[in-house]
């Protein structure tokens, strides 16, 4: 006698659905770019309806700028975690200066480029951008302070510091992207030489070996 048992279809919990949604959406985001992400193509890269992500995200602006957000924030946690129970501000910093320099970085490079210039357009990515920068600019700020704390870094204006050395990090990132994206030594090293010279460190300093 054949056996007529259905598999049960199991369902997910709705915390875990979204961010099984919110993950694809910024793997393509990554790999792809923002303006590929769409309810249909995340509804396919998850063998589900189209109606099913709309239910978490009625409007693919909403899913873009959360794909952004959600690998903007990853990246920072890996590079620059809010938490450092071990290490020196100097030894973090050369770590993140190393991890945000070269071919490693260049996906996300790539996706602040687009963040950037689609949220001229679009209200709610660019104050998920607005959000992102504000927190990037927050965590290397607060190690900063930490390091002239510790007395290891000599600055008086920690924020300037901090912009002077993101603003040299976008702009090896966007000449990363560029046609010619040839990068001498001399020119790979200028986040760690700016970071030197701004925290009155001295060369090499930042240098990181792991």
């Amino acid at each position: 006698m054949s056996s007529s048992v259905q598999r049960k279809r199991i369902r997910k919990d709705p915390a875990a659905r979204r961010a099984e949604i919110v993950d694809a959406a910024a793997a393509i985001a990554l790999g792809e770019g923002l303006e590929c992400i769409t309810l249909r193509r995340i509804g396919e890269e998850l063998a589900v309806r189209p109606g099913l992500i709309s239910h978490y995200f009625p409007s693919a602006e909403d899913l873009v700028a959360e794909a952004f957000g959600s690998a903007a924030s990853a990246e920072l946690d890996r590079l620059l975690p809010a938490e450092r129970s071990t290490g020196s501000p100097t030894g973090h910093l050369a770590r993140f200066l190393a991890h945000t320099s070269g071919e490693a970085y260049d996906a996300v490079s790539r996706l602040w480029i687009n963040a950037r210039h689609l949220s001229r357009y679009r209200p709610v990515l660019r104050d998920r951008v607005a959000g992102q920068e504000a927190a990037w600019r927050g965590r290397l700020e607060d190690l900063i302070r930490d390091g002239v704390a510790a007395g290891e870094f000599r600055t008086d204006d920690p924020p300037a510091a901090t912009i002077q050395i993101l603003v040299v990090l976008d702009g090896l990132g966007a000449h990363a992207n560029t046609v010619t994206p040839e990068r001498p030594a001399a020119v790979l090293r200028m986040p760690l030489t700016t970071a030197e010279r701004e925290l009155g460190l001295p060369p090499g300093a930042l240098n990181h070996t792991d």
